[in-house]
């Protein structure tokens, strides 16, 4: 045997051990064995087979080979002392790895511990953010300006969606920055008791406002007043705001007349800062005001200051905003109907709307028309959105419904701010409609609304299956027919899904047959229910809001407070809202808050849904994560009165648009 073929073996093991596949070090070394006497060859390929079964030992143990048999001389060696050194270097070994293992051990117990430490110091961080936005001081202005809201609904006295909360919260905000905030609104009376005694507060001031309408006439409209939260709340009392339904229509579809109660809205809206004081020390709010109009009911608005009183010389120091909370609708009605609009003749082009002609109704229609919300677009001082996202989408084709032109040209006067929430409503921390209340300091509770939730809808309760929401209107846009078409898959993924709303009765009957079949796994609740709003943001794993385009949303803002992932079609408001989870950011600690797909279709939304579902099952840590990121976020209407107080600025600093 020669005395370097040992050795030879050896060295090979330590300079490869530590970087060749174990195995590929035990297959050459069995090729050098088949070189040599058999006895030793047996030694050498069971040294092998061990280095094999021992490669995380690595270079050190390989080297340690090298260094106890480069020196012998193994052609005098008789096999016993072979026997011996290979024994004697096994215990050698044999200690090393006892001491790598240790080592091995501390280092884990100190990674660990420093991972610890880590999302410990996250936590804090997370918990002291929560505590800065729910104690901020709000600061007032240095430049204090008056504003006039207008609107056609406002939380709590009128509301069918977020225009009526945007009305309700924002201009409060804008008080405590220090403005002058008046908002002006309908006086809805529908007979029902509930519906008068919202209006016991306000007052009849006395003041009657006389407005022309043209081939209308001269109308008056009787003005109610109160003041809470430093804002001036006016109401507008005319007949037309009397009749049951909601502000808009009744179970027959819109008002016929909706163009003439919301034109005299905006007339009159227009009356008030002249007129009306409130008996404030002040005075009236004057020529001086920064109108918002809102949606194409107060739309006419910025239309009636350009057109009726500019002119004059009236309101020429004020400027005119229009928010755009939903651009589907227009205030489109027929051009015969543009005398009714108190208008000059010759201010008729900015009013005027040609419909396409594959939407005309017959061929010797000509799609004339007057668009209420274009006569806004081309006199507004600036134009507003609830999203910076929406603000995109409404200047393309796809999204602007017919106005993408105008917006585009625009687009340096349009801006996106998203919506706030109103923490005294929605927080987890003091939901009066939650079973038990929780917070971003101490989660335990959550479980205990899912599972409340689960034994209120009848479902299993199982703490760890997967728990999907959906709250919303059951129509084309909120894209609850995606969620129906993948019922049967949804099951297959072992999760429970739980759906409210109400809208277009085939949807409503999908619900129906899907809860019929799969009843087990899957409620639904047809109608809409405030408290089983809250318990479903709160008892819900995921919120799932597959809108096919969304302007702002409210509802994702509402789950991520309660620690409600989101996964959202990536549209408008949820685009902006929403950050995709990635666990690889920020030196692996993760970022995200939710999960966003595109484009909106079924299969994107499944292959959001497992994702999340996925994370949630797998990784429990990462989950609290988004958890807890999620209930940080500032989405309080402090910081929207800010940004709105911004856009406010700009409009003043520029000349009067038209």
């Amino acid at each position: 045997m020669a005395s370097g073929t040992f050795a030879q073996a050896a060295l090979f093991a330590r300079a490869d051990v530590g970087r060749v596949r174990s195995a590929a070090v035990s297959r050459q070394l069995q090729g050098i064995a088949r070189a040599m006497p058999a006895p030793a060859a047996l030694k050498v390929t069971s040294y092998g087979r061990r280095l094999a079964s021992e490669s995380r030992l690595s270079t050190r143990i390989g080297a340690g080979a090298g260094d106890a048999f480069a020196g012998m001389d193994m052609d005098n060696m008789t096999l016993e002392e072979i026997q011996a050194a290979i024994d004697n270097f096994n215990a050698e070994n044999a200690a090393l790895k006892a001491k790598i293992g240790e080592q091995e051990v501390a280092l884990d117990t100190d990674t660990k511990a420093a991972k610890l430490d880590n999302h410990d110091a996250m936590h804090l961080e997370r918990v002291a953010a929560h505590s800065n936005i729910a104690n901020r001081v709000v600061e007032t202005t240095d430049s204090p300006m008056n504003i006039v809201y207008v609107t056609s609904e406002v939380a709590p006295w009128s509301k069918t969606g977020g225009l009526g909360d945007v009305a309700g919260a924002l201009p409060p905000a804008m008080a405590k920055r220090g403005h002058r905030v008046m908002v002006i609104a309908p006086r809805y009376m529908n007979g029902k008791p509930d519906e008068e005694a919202r209006y016991d507060t306000a007052f009849n001031t006395g003041v009657v406002i006389q407005v022309d309408l043209g081939l209308c006439g001269i109308c008056e409209a009787t003005i109610y007043h109160q003041q809470t939260d430093g804002v001036d709340w006016v109401f507008i009392d005319h007949p037309t705001f009397h009749r049951n339904g909601n502000p808009y229509g009744d179970t027959r579809g819109a008002f016929g007349d909706n163009q003439f109660r919301f034109t005299l809205l905006s007339m009159v809206a227009c009356e008030i800062p002249l007129q009306c004081d409130f008996g404030d020390p002040r005075g009236p709010y004057g020529q001086k005001c920064v109108f918002f109009a809102n949606d194409w009911h107060s739309a006419m608005v910025p239309v009636y200051i350009s057109a009726k009183y500019r002119p004059h010389g009236v309101y020429k120091e004020a400027r005119s905003i229009l928010c755009i909370h939903n651009l589907a609708h227009q205030g489109v009605e027929p051009a015969t109907t543009y005398d009714n609009l108190g208008l000059p003749g010759d201010w008729y082009g900015c009013m005027e709307w040609v419909f396409p002609e594959h939407l005309r109704a017959h061929e010797l229609d000509t799609g004339q028309a007057v668009n209420i919300m274009k006569g806004a677009l081309v006199t507004s001082d600036r134009v507003l959105t609830v999203s910076q996202g929406y603000a995109y989408e409404i200047a393309t084709p796809e999204g602007g419904f017919g106005v993408d032109n105008l917006l585009r040209a625009r687009q340096h006067q349009l801006n996106g701010i998203t919506n706030g929430v109103d923490y005294d409503e929605w927080n987890p921390s003091k939901d009066t409609h939650l079973p038990a209340n929780y917070s971003v300091t101490d989660l335990s509770n959550k479980a205990v609304c899912k599972l409340e939730l689960q034994r209120e809808m009848g479902l299993r309760e199982d703490p760890d299956v997967p728990l999907i929401g959906f709250i919303g209107r059951l129509d084309y846009q909120k894209g609850p027919d995606m969620i129906f078409s993948r019922v049967e898959e949804l099951m297959h993924m072992g999760v429970q899904v739980i759906m409210l709303g109400s809208g277009d009765p085939g949807m409503e009957e999908s619900m129906k047959w899907a809860e019929n079949n799969y009843g087990q796994n899957f409620r639904g609740y047809v109608g809409f229910s405030v408290p089983m709003a809250h318990r479903i943001t709160a008892g819900a794993d995921i919120l799932l809001m597959p809108s096919r385009f969304e302007p702002c949303g409210l509802n994702q803002l509402y789950a991520m407070l309660y620690g409600t992932p989101v996964v959202a079609h990536a549209t408008g408001g949820l685009r902006d809202t929403i950050e995709d989870f990635n666990p690889f950011a920020k030196g692996k600690n993760g970022a995200g808050t939710g999960w966003t797909f595109s484009p909106c279709d079924a299969d994107s939304m499944m292959g959001a849904l497992r994702i999340a579902v996925q994370t949630y099952r797998e990784y429990p840590d990462a989950w609290r994560s988004i958890m807890e990121r999620a209930m940080i976020q500032d989405f309080t209407w402090d910081r929207a009165a800010i940004q709105y107080e911004e856009i406010c600025e700009w409009a003043v600093m520029d000349p009067p648009y038209s």
